[in-house]
């Protein structure tokens, strides 16, 4: 094919990858949020340097989606589109670079296009695109991440140690995962020949800089918060289960083919072979960035649960590896992907097979919170609160309940936010059926309980909900109990 034929054909291809983007972002306006959406929107609300859960800038990425398009669900999303076509172009542009680096088995073009279609067969990517979570600014931060790294080992860009850096920072206070393939690149540094080269350098050392300041921010917020953060996060390896191991194996092995996508997960594996069998720098340093987080995800496995989405961190390395494979099927197994991703979110705004929620995530998660949240103003005095203690039903209630109507979260979590404090007042308790204990009863006063409330998507129940008439108790402030109200 000519140099013209070959620039039309990745103009195409690039044009494809805008409209794909495009459907994203219809789909991110239409489909409800889920409840951690509805939380971290709230994060967006609070801006802080970190909080219980995960680092912030889930929380920034919405808020920068909401200057575009406001407090909707697609200013809650709308980062997540356009950070996934960020991150293809520069996978994409890494795959390039290491092509014509090293000339072994596709051309420049042919790894460009194989390495952005089968991350764009994920599933993790896909649904990725459609909810937002801390898993979405922390792809497109490896992505750049492996990109910087590209041009320092192969093409000696010494200066952009310092992108490096950024993007390993930044990573950090997307998730703290982010520390498990930044962690095998400081082994390709004190291991390597070609990484004890660089370290005879200022760069490398300046990236290092870079990349503490950052993470510090988050590390200060956990400092002066009782180090939460942390501490939750890090309590998940106290929860040790080794009967359970072989569960808990065919869980992350089920979970990544399921998240990947079959074929593209087949794609991935032959990606780490070839990582294997190749012997120069950049293959040795993305080999030691898989190895060492899959070496942590493993030795996890054999008494705890590895959720699912924990290994998405190494899906922009897997990538760039897979795209150098020369196997035929990489087209049918990345349309496969997306075809899988269409169906779910077809399923999710549209709803056309009718499952229970046992088997039915869309419904689960999503299905008719805007209708449950009006029906609960409706049916209760204007003037009264709606109250959760569950942290996503507040949130939900939060962005879904008419404007003028005041939310009251009550859980202890919500100390950490700088939210105003609930004054002592009466209100209606929503509690979900799967919480069988009563209301607790050193934060309620139960005055009565009302009919239930059924959330639900075109006549499939997602869940039924118990209403009480509650009156709040309240400290010597005249505050309630570990109660704000939700903005």
């Amino acid at each position: 094919m000519s140099t013209r034929g070959k620039q039309a054909g990745l103009w195409w291809w690039g044009v494809a990858l805008v409209v794909l983007t495009l459907f994203r972002l219809f789909m991110a306006a239409w489909v409800p949020l889920t409840p951690d959406e509805a939380y971290y929107r709230v994060w967006a609300l609070v801006p802080a340097a970190g909080y219980l859960d995960h680092p912030p800038l889930v929380a920034v990425w919405i808020r920068a989606g909401m200057a575009l398009f406001g407090d909707t669900a697609l200013g809650v999303r709308a980062m997540g589109p356009i950070s996934a076509l960020a991150g293809t172009l520069l996978l994409a542009f890494a795959a390039r670079d290491w092509a014509r680096a090293e000339p072994f088995g596709l051309t420049p073009r042919g790894a460009m296009l194989r390495t952005g279609l089968l991350l764009n067969g994920t599933i993790a990517l896909g649904v990725g695109t459609l909810i937002m979570t801390p898993d979405t600014p922390l792809l497109f931060f490896m992505a750049l991440l492996v990109w910087s790294l590209g041009r320092v080992c192969l093409l000696g860009q010494g200066r952009c140690w310092l992108l490096v850096g950024l993007a390993a920072g930044l990573g950090f206070e997307s998730k703290y995962t982010a520390l498990l393939p930044v962690s095998g690149m400081v082994l390709w540094l004190v291991l390597t020949r070609a990484g004890r080269g660089w370290l005879k350098t200022l760069w490398p050392w300046a990236g290092g800089g870079v990349a503490a300041l950052c993470a510090a921010p988050v590390v200060w917020w956990n400092a002066t918060h009782g180090w939460a953060s942390f501490l939750k996060q890090g309590g998940r390896t106290g929860d040790w289960h080794p009967a359970k191991m072989f569960t808990y194996f065919g869980e992350l092995l089920g979970g990544q083919v399921g998240l990947a996508s079959p074929g593209v997960f087949v794609f991935f594996l032959g990606g780490v072979w070839l990582l294997w069998r190749r012997k120069e720098g950049f293959s040795r340093l993305l080999l030691l960035m898989v190895l060492l987080p899959a070496a942590v995800f493993v030795q996890h496995a054999f008494g705890a649960r590895v959720q699912a989405n924990w290994p998405v961190v190494l899906y922009p390395v897997l990538a760039v590896a897979a795209g150098r494979v020369v196997w035929r099927g990489w087209m049918a197994s990345s349309l496969t992907g997306m075809a899988l991703v269409g169906v779910i979110v077809v399923q999710a705004a549209f709803s056309p097979v009718t499952l229970s929620p046992h088997f039915d995530m869309t419904l689960r998660q999503m299905g008719g919170w805007q209708t449950f949240a009006q029906a609960l103003a409706a049916r209760t005095p204007a003037s009264s609160v709606l109250i959760a203690d569950e942290y996503g039903l507040a949130s939900e209630l939060s962005f879904y309940a008419p404007e003028n109507r005041k939310v009251m979260a009550v859980e202890p979590r919500w100390a950490l936010f700088a939210l105003p404090a609930a004054a002592c007042t009466e209100g209606y308790l929503i509690r979900s059926h799967r919480r069988h204990e009563p209301p607790d009863a050193a934060s309620f006063i139960v005055l009565g309980q009302e009919a239930d409330a059924v959330r639900e998507r075109r006549g499939a129940v997602a869940e039924t909900y118990a209403v009480f008439h509650v009156r709040m108790r309240c400290d010597s402030a005249g505050h309630s109990l570990n109660a704000v109200i939700v903005p």
